[in-house]
């Protein structure tokens, strides 16, 4: 189940000029279901990404860092799900390669290094590299730009729900268009997850803006979420500007750059959201806010402290306030001179807000009724002062239940 989160209409994901999308069956782990998707490019749009930190990272990811490092532009994307040809060595680099080749001969570009390769699904298994191909005809033959819906289904594996988002607004007059779609719901964790995201606009923006929008984005979105704490070896997050629009970029210093970089931002922090809220077997959404931090590197180590905690992802999926574990959580985040007397910690947000914690113990005002109540809720708000400084962070996770088990003990039959 997820967690107030539903895929938006097909109308609700605005086209994107110069950005088409075509998907397929191609039988690649499993008969009968969209594994495998196009994406094409107009001539001269601009791309940028950011990629998994695991070491024992994916074939694809490798191919993709070496393509967007030179070469001809980038003019098409391949993804396909069910096998994420990781762990897979030389064999899967040559897959990798072979089809990003075949994909340029069909779409007529000058050579596989302009195109990025995407995998997703079980490790240690080759791809079918020959099933792959025998589907592109099909995924080019059905390329159109209002195909975000169908292509945001093609991604999916343990996902419950496509995920995708979209913004449309006029910024001087001019219309932009942003929207994008993504996948993960297990194996999430930052720097980033097993997760694949693709953000596409219609504006036109030079390639240094570009690189370092995807980087700031993906820190505001994907590297601020966690299921389980697990790294994967395949998450990729793409940016992509096609230049077919109204609105040109000139620079930083552009007025518009700040609306786009805005609503770019917006769209990947909804695709984030949509993770946690339809990670595996969640019941929980649960937004862990820590401030007055020295630094935000330390605020974001506690709260990943607290969101990692296995005991504070069952306490929250029973509703039980077994608040402690909290406070264990904080305490071995890490921060060698904390003053645990200086902390305050609440349950819930606006006016239902419960201080739970101060002065080194439970917070004279809090029952355990209030707390019941607001562990009760879907949505679940965790506030920490650390009472040494100005700097703040914000984490999004989920419960930890019985079916986050299953559904990954079950996850290759």
């Amino acid at each position: 189940m997820t967690v107030n989160y539903q895929t938006p209409a097909p109308e609700a994901l605005y086209p994107v000029a110069g950005v088409r999308l075509g998907v397929a069956q191609a039988g690649i782990r499993k008969v009968g279901r969209r594994d495998l998707t196009v994406i094409t490019l107009a001539e001269g749009a601009t791309v940028a990404g950011v990629f998994t930190q695991n070491r024992f990272c994916a074939a694809p990811v490798q191919l993709c860092r070496q393509h967007l490092a030179g070469g001809p532009g980038i003019r098409a994307l391949v993804i396909n799900t069910g096998i994420a040809n990781a762990g897979t060595g030389e064999p899967g680099r040559q897959a990798a390669e072979r089809t990003c080749a075949t994909l340029a001969g069909l779409l007529g570009l000058s050579g596989g290094a302009q195109v990025l390769p995407f995998s997703t699904g079980v490790i240690l298994e080759p791809l079918p590299v020959e099933r792959l191909e025998g589907g592109l005809p099909a995924a080019i033959a059905d390329l159109a730009e209002a195909n975000w819906h169908s292509a945001a289904h093609a991604i999916m594996t343990t996902d419950t729900v496509a995920k995708a988002a979209s913004r449309r607004l006029t910024v001087g007059g001019k219309t932009l268009t942003v929207t994008g779609m993504s996948k993960g719901s297990g194996m999430i964790h930052p720097n980033m997850a097993t997760m694949l995201g693709f953000v596409a606009t219609d504006a036109a923006v030079p390639q240094a803006l570009l690189d370092g929008l995807v980087k700031e984005a993906a820190d505001h979105s994907f590297n601020c979420i966690t299921v389980d704490g697990d790294t994967s070896t395949n998450d990729s997050f793409i940016l992509m500007a096609s230049g077919q629009g109204e609105l040109k970029i000139a620079g930083a210093a552009d007025p518009a750059w700040a609306e786009l970089r805005q609503a770019v931002i917006a769209v990947a922090e909804e695709l984030a959201q949509a993770m946690v809220r339809d990670g595996e077997g969640a019941s929980k959404f649960i937004t862990i806010q820590v401030e007055g931090g020295k630094t935000r590197a330390e605020c974001r180590r506690v709260a990943y402290a607290i969101a990692h905690s296995p005991l504070v992802k069952t306490a929250f999926f029973a509703s039980d306030p077994n608040l402690g574990r909290i406070l264990a959580a904080i305490g071995y985040a890490g921060i060698d001179d904390l003053d645990v007397d200086q902390i305050r910690v609440w349950l819930g947000s606006g006016k239902d807000q419960v201080l739970v914690a101060e002065l080194g113990g439970r917070a004279a005002s809090y029952t355990e009724q209030d707390g019941q109540r607001i562990m009760a809720n879907g949505e679940i708000d965790v506030r920490v002062d650390l009472a040494r400084g100005e700097a703040e962070s914000r984490v999004y996770t989920c419960d930890l239940s019985h079916d986050y088990v299953t559904i990954n003990a079950d996850y290759r039959s």
